[in-house]
């Protein structure tokens, strides 16, 4: 059986999710951030020698890196489901988002808490980082005018990609008004039945639109 490694409040919520999508069968091993540090518990360097989350267990196989767990899991049990065919625009949207989700954005917000962190020396760059997620936020909405879903028509693990740097962005009040396109689709997104479930077994996610700051 899949055994995801799950910590609360991490990209480990978007593989609950994607396997839920797929009907997999899958047990979680659950991790808390430290409430003071929000740091992830020193358990999970038994698990991977990074001590982060997700890690997944398939058979012999241990497998950190959700984006590379997500296209795993569609390789191996996907069934082409969920990614488009090879060849077409919409695959080609498809690998976009797929790495903007981390090499993009994810890293923007990493770099801005960071930043945060530091204080008054770190404020001009602190901004220039927010000037940077606000067009990413406009990019979003843009291609949210051309199709329901990042890749096209069809919902795909481009959009569970996107999910988590979406929700964890809007969380911090990074948003804006004018970004409506990109709110009905976080709602869209988040009344599907895989997402519920996914919050259901992975337990209180902070950032799923139930809290607000």
């Amino acid at each position: 059986m899949i055994v995801i490694h799950h910590l609360n409040n991490s990209r480990s919520q978007r593989i609950l999710w994607l396997l839920e999508e797929l009907g997999l069968k899958y047990r979680i091993e659950q991790y808390r951030r430290d409430p003071k540090t929000n740091l992830a518990p020193p358990e999970l360097l038994a698990v991977h020698p990074l001590g982060k989350s997700p890690v997944m267990q398939d058979g012999d196989l241990i497998l950190p890196e959700s984006g590379a767990i997500i296209e795993y899991l569609l390789e191996h049990y996907g069934d082409g489901r969920l990614r488009p065919k090879a060849g077409t625009p919409e695959h080609v949207r498809y690998l976009y988002w797929m790495h903007f989700a981390e090499g993009t954005f994810m890293l923007h917000l990493v770099s801005r808490l960071y930043l945060m962190r530091v204080g008054e020396a770190a404020k001009a760059m602190q901004e220039r980082v927010e000037v940077m997620i606000s067009n990413e936020f406009d990019l979003v909405e843009a291609e949210l005018g051309k199709s329901p879903h990042l890749a096209g028509e069809q919902f795909t693990a481009a959009d569970i990609q996107m999910g988590f740097p979406l929700e964890f962005a809007v969380y911090a009040g990074l948003d804006s008004d004018r970004h409506v396109k990109l709110h009905e689709y976080l709602a869209r997104m988040r009344a599907r039945p895989a997402y519920r479930r996914a919050i259901e077994n992975g337990g209180t996610y902070a950032f799923d639109g139930s809290n607000t700051n």
